[in-house]
Parts: structure tokens; C-alpha cells; sequence
């Protein structure tokens, strides 16, 4: 019988401290740029404490990529390159334009009032669940086919 470890940076409402720029990029149209890039202070810090996370616990492992010095340098590569893509470049991103073209249509629709304010901001929270997963295995092939191949 085999125990499943549980992954805290994964596996637990910690996750979503890696959503943190995703909700500040929805918020980006109503609020001050310093709370924006408050988010992304706090999305990167998960980042690398995921990634320190998962380069101690294969140092440890000699079973897998070797372990020691070089298991973990592999471990912290990818870690970092999938987090930095997954959580923090490509959804912040995603976010950022979802946000820009909702204010843009609702500009265009000569939309006025609260609706114009907030209509952005909502849109862009709405839109935070339907593009984790397909980013997510979006990474997963890019870093299948790249740095993962590379390092097997």
C-alpha cells in the first residue's frame, strides 16, 4: 500500500494565493496600480515557495532525477518555469486583456455609469475559473515537450 503525500502548494487552498495576479488584473480597472502589483508580489511568492518546496524534497529523494544537488536544480527548474507560466505570466495576461477588451466593448456600446466602472472588473473574475485548467495543461505539454524531455 502506497501513501499519496499531499502537495501543499497544489493541493490545498494554498493554490490560490497563486491566483493572487489574476484577481488583482480583474481589479486593475477600479483600482491603484500599486494593489496590481501588490498581487504579483504575492502569485510569485508562492511561486518560489512552491519551487524551494519541491527542490528540498528532491534533494532528498535519490530515487528519483538522482536526487542530491542535480535532482534538485532539475526540480527547481521546472517548478519555477511551470509556475511562472501557469500562475503568474499566462493568466495575469489572459486576465489583463479579458479586463481591456470588456472595457473596450462596454466604451464602444456607449455603456455609462457603474456598469461601465464595474462590468470590466466582474467579467474578469468570472473569467479566472475557466482558464486555470486549460493554461495549466496548456504548460503541462509545452514543459513535456521541452525542458521535461530534455531532462529524462
Amino acid at each position: 500500500m502506497s501513501v499519496i503525500e499531499k502537495d501543499l502548494y497544489r493541493d490545498t487552498p494554498v493554490r490560490y494565493l497563486g491566483y493572487a495576479n489574476e484577481v488583482g488584473e480583474a481589479f486593475r480597472p477600479i483600482t491603484k496600480k500599486i494593489f496590481v502589483h501588490a498581487s504579483y508580489g504575492v502569485a510569485i511568492c508562492y511561486v518560489l515557495a512552491d519551487t524551494a518546496d519541491k527542490s528540498k524534497k528532491q534533494y532528498q529523494k535519490p530515487e528519483v532525477l538522482g536526487g542530491g544537488p542535480r535532482g534538485a536544480a532539475i526540480a527547481t527548474g521546472d517548478t519555477l518555469i511551470w509556475q511562472m507560466l501557469a500562475s503568474v505570466i499566462i493568466p495575469g495576461y489572459t486576465i489583463n486583456r479579458i479586463c481591456w477588451m470588456s472595457k473596450k466593448a462596454l466604451a464602444m456600446g456607449k455603456v455609462k455609469g457603474p456598469l461601465r466602472k464595474w462590468a470590466p472588473t466582474v467579467i474578469g473574475l468570472l473569467a479566472i475559473p475557466f482558464i486555470i485548467h486549460p493554461i495549466d495543461r496548456g504548460v503541462d505539454f509545452v514543459m513535456d515537450e521541452t525542458y521535461r524531455k530534455f531532462f529524462k
